[in-house]
């Protein structure tokens, strides 16, 4: 067992435990040194991490080792190539991982004691959503924080996910469900999943399609990596890899499949957001599908260690009044899944 000591200088924590004699043995480690420890397992290069820590790697290594001399323990083995932690070192780097999220919430309680938000505040948002949702709330959530440092990334969810658990961003804009647990996630809408034709196609008479009628059609795709591709997927039941002719069409925005089904023929589906960016004669071409009301979930998701929590939920907030009230509602469809 162990028990913290109250401390009064926030670069070092002292941490005692008991050991079988009953016997108190001491430890002092800084937060300097779980700084290091987390950017050697970042990096897997001494020199490189001591780069990014802006100290020399003689600085990093000798603290690092006198971690393991304090500790006891081997945390990295140096002998692989890249430098590669140990079992026990992995379990303590994660330790590390939050106490120094722990650490960035005193600057939080800071501000809720002063009323205020400010810092920095790192959203990552993948491309399917940011055209449509970024401009409706961007600009009014900076100028009503504006203390706050906004740095947008458009990133696939894969890249998010890691970004997160790196602490390279705060917080993502993403469809969920997600695939991976560790994530606080808050849903924010639900958007329809449409079909988008050409204006010369079959479809264009219709006023609904059915799902088994697209799938002998040239279906217009996002490239690998976007979920919306998964889940247009999903949604049209269609085999990657035995329907070929289905998967040459690919791209990496839904503007430019807009623009290859307006010239090219064929068919794609879009996310509700998106037709506020089309012409009212390409609206008319937009489809509802018959039977079914597909809708994407869309969610902020965070570290469970919920750091910068406030300025999280002030975007939420922020995001939530810029849509439609109807896309709140969770029961306006059924959530289609990309995982």
């Amino acid at each position: 067992m162990f028990k913290v000591k109250d401390f009064t200088s926030i670069n070092q924590i002292d941490i005692f435990y008991l050991n079988i004699n009953f016997n108190y043995i001491y430890y002092m480690i800084s937060l300097i040194q779980l700084e290091y420890l987390i950017a050697l397992e970042k990096h897997k290069s001494f020199s490189v991490a001591a780069e990014h820590c802006f100290v020399t790697q003689p600085t990093l290594s000798m603290q690092i080792k006198k971690l393991e001399n304090d500790l006891d323990v081997t945390l990295f083995d140096r002998g692989k190539k890249p430098v590669t932690p140990t079992d026990i070192g992995s379990i303590i780097i994660e330790q590390a991982k939050r106490v120094m999220a722990e650490t960035k919430r005193i600057e939080e309680l800071i501000q809720i004691n002063k009323d205020t938000l400010s810092g920095e505040l790192r959203i990552g948002i993948i491309p399917s959503i940011a055209p449509y949702l970024l401009p409706t709330f961007i600009g009014k959530f900076a100028k009503k924080y504006d203390g706050i440092d906004i740095h947008v990334k458009e990133l696939l969810t894969d890249d998010i996910l890691k970004a997160i658990n790196e602490d390279q961003i705060d917080v993502g804009i993403l469809s969920t469900p997600l695939p991976a647990n560790g994530f606080v996630t808050t849903p924010l809408y639900y958007e329809k999943i449409l079909l988008y034709c050409n204006r010369n196609h079959d479809f264009a008479n219709h006023d609904s399609i059915a799902i088994q009628q697209m799938k002998d059609n040239k279906i217009w795709l996002m490239s690998n990596g976007n979920c919306f591709r998964n889940q247009v997927i999903n949604l049209c039941e269609l085999q990657e890899s035995t329907d070929q002719t289905s998967f040459h069409y690919e791209s990496a925005s839904i503007e430019t499949l807009i623009k290859l089904v307006d010239i090219e023929g064929g068919i794609t589906l879009l996310p509700e957001l998106a037709l506020g960016n089309l012409t009212p004669k390409k609206t008319k071409l937009v489809k509802p599908f018959a039977q079914i009301n597909p809708v994407r979930e869309v969610s902020l998701i965070s570290n469970r260690i919920f750091v910068k929590k406030r300025m999280i939920e002030a975007l939420e907030a922020e995001i939530k009044k810029s849509i439609q009230p109807e896309m709140l509602l969770a029961n306006r469809g059924e959530i289609v899944e990309w995982a």
